[in-house]
């Protein structure tokens, strides 16, 4: 499937399980230590704020960053986090269709611009990979809310996309040889020496995401650690 249908599947995945959430329920505890689903939910409509708003500069000829700094980021998830739950679910549904739109209107002539995560730093992709990276926050924090979606419940082609995604960010990583069982996919991070490591491919998606290696297989003593996301 396309990236782009991918995106608009997890997505409406995603708004259905928000919808489901009242005040109470935003207010508990998400799977991440330290934030609620609130959080979540903040920080995943914040994030394609910034995308939205980085495509428009790349269109507009402008270097805009995804976010001011991650100071912003962090301080602007809080006060998102803590609003009324009409607010925050208006928000959330608003970026998520604002976003949608930017990557559906991107000209092809831009897809290669560069966007920069942060003003200052040095993190940087390319705006055809937004999409890919959307699917990423969107369909892990999905099940980080902790609402009843597990990994499991991800389509091999998603999850497929997710290792593709992740993997431009971890050649450093490498070199690793990573072995999708259920896709016959295998991806090769930072060279083609290294160890080989297999299992589904929702399970390689997870563990690139830095939350835990479960399912996996591996002919070397050990994994390499992963920074969470």
């Amino acid at each position: 499937m396309d990236p782009l249908d991918l995106l608009a599947e997890a997505t409406n995945a995603l708004v259905r399980s928000v919808d489901g959430l009242d005040a109470d329920a935003l207010a508990a505890p998400s799977a991440l230590p330290g934030w609620s689903r609130g959080h979540v939910v903040a920080h995943v409509a914040l994030n394609a704020e910034g995308l939205t708003r980085a495509l428009a500069g790349v269109v507009e000829g402008s270097d805009v960053p995804q976010y001011d700094s991650s100071a912003a980021r962090a301080a602007d998830i809080e006060e998102l986090a803590g609003a009324p739950e009409d607010e925050l679910r208006a928000r959330f549904l608003a970026s998520c269709t604002r976003l949608a739109d930017a990557t559906a209107a991107l000209p092809e002539g831009h897809l290669d611009a560069t966007v920069r995560r942060t003003a200052s730093g040095r993190r940087t992709f390319s705006a055809r990979s937004v999409p890919g990276r959307r699917l990423v926050e969107v369909a892990v924090h999905h099940v980080d809310l902790d609402v009843g979606h597990r990994r499991t419940d991800w389509s091999v082609a998603t999850a497929e996309a997710l290792v593709d995604s992740l993997a431009l960010d971890l050649g450093a990583l490498g070199p690793l040889t990573l072995q999708g069982l259920d896709a016959e996919r295998t991806w090769r991070l930072g060279g083609t020496d290294g160890p080989l490591v297999q299992g589904t491919t929702a399970n390689l998606a997870w563990w690139l995401t830095g939350r835990g290696a479960d399912g996996l297989a591996t002919d070397s003593p050990s994994l390499p650690d992963v920074p969470a996301r």
